[in-house]
């Protein structure tokens, strides 16, 4: 409020809001056999669990990504945020101006703040360092150094999803992020739990070696993120 001299502004009142989260569990096990422990010249109980334990890393990865939010799974980014950059009906090859509206979604939405970053898959990758910026002009829409893609930090995984479907193109559309990645938040309950069982296979000599993680995935802030989830890149 502007105000005259000897004149208090009006009360201003901040809107709170809370992120709930409920733990979620992810699992992994495998059973080394007896032979392979009597064998190995290396410590295979440890590289097993190293194993599982990336293994689990990349499940939480993905499910913080896309998680469906069902069977027992979190809502990642691309399940709680509407996608806001549309290619086409059935799809469209990714271009410039999709990759700077995603950018203007955030800041539309007073969002362009933090870790801002675009996270996309190696096929997407691909695709944006052979697509000219301008038709029949120099210069890809990926270029190379710490800041490739439109200024700003760009992330490859393939945890992002190549298989979506839009109208026809089935299976085969690819997703695209970018936003403010300090608002995603990552919950854990624990630490990882590993579990050495010589009791399971015990008749055949075999040792299980069990990780569970409770874990869940949340937003702090939806406008934070803008996607597209209907790149085609064949």
């Amino acid at each position: 409020y502007w105000v005259a001299e000897n004149t208090a502004p009006t009360e201003s009142q901040q809107t709170i809001g809370q992120v709930t989260m409920s733990p979620k569990t992810v699992g992994a096990y495998t059973d080394i056999s007896r032979r392979l422990l009597l064998q190995s010249s290396l410590d295979v109980e440890g590289m097993v669990q190293n194993d599982i334990a990336q293994i689990l890393g990349l499940a939480i990865q993905q499910a913080a990504i896309s998680g469906s939010g069902a069977s027992n799974q979190p809502s990642g980014i691309l399940t709680q945020v509407t996608p806001s950059v549309i290619g086409g009906t059935n799809g469209l090859a990714p271009t410039w101006g999709n990759i700077v509206q995603l950018e203007s979604d955030v800041a539309v939405a007073n969002a362009d703040v933090g870790t801002l970053a675009y996270l996309t898959n190696a096929k997407v990758r691909g695709k944006l360092k052979t697509t000219s910026k301008v038709s029949g002009q120099n210069g890809f829409v990926w270029e190379s150094g710490d800041t490739p893609l439109n200024g700003y930090r760009a992330g490859v995984t393939n945890a992002v999803p190549s298989n979506l479907t839009k109208g026809t193109s089935s299976g085969v559309a690819s997703a695209t992020i970018f936003g403010n990645w300090a608002d995603l938040v990552i919950g854990m309950w624990g630490a990882l739990d590993l579990t050495v069982d010589p009791y399971s296979g015990s008749t055949a000599g075999t040792v299980r070696i069990v990780a569970l993680q409770d874990v869940d995935i949340a937003l702090r802030n939806v406008v934070s993120f803008a996607t597209m989830v209907d790149a085609l890149t064949a």
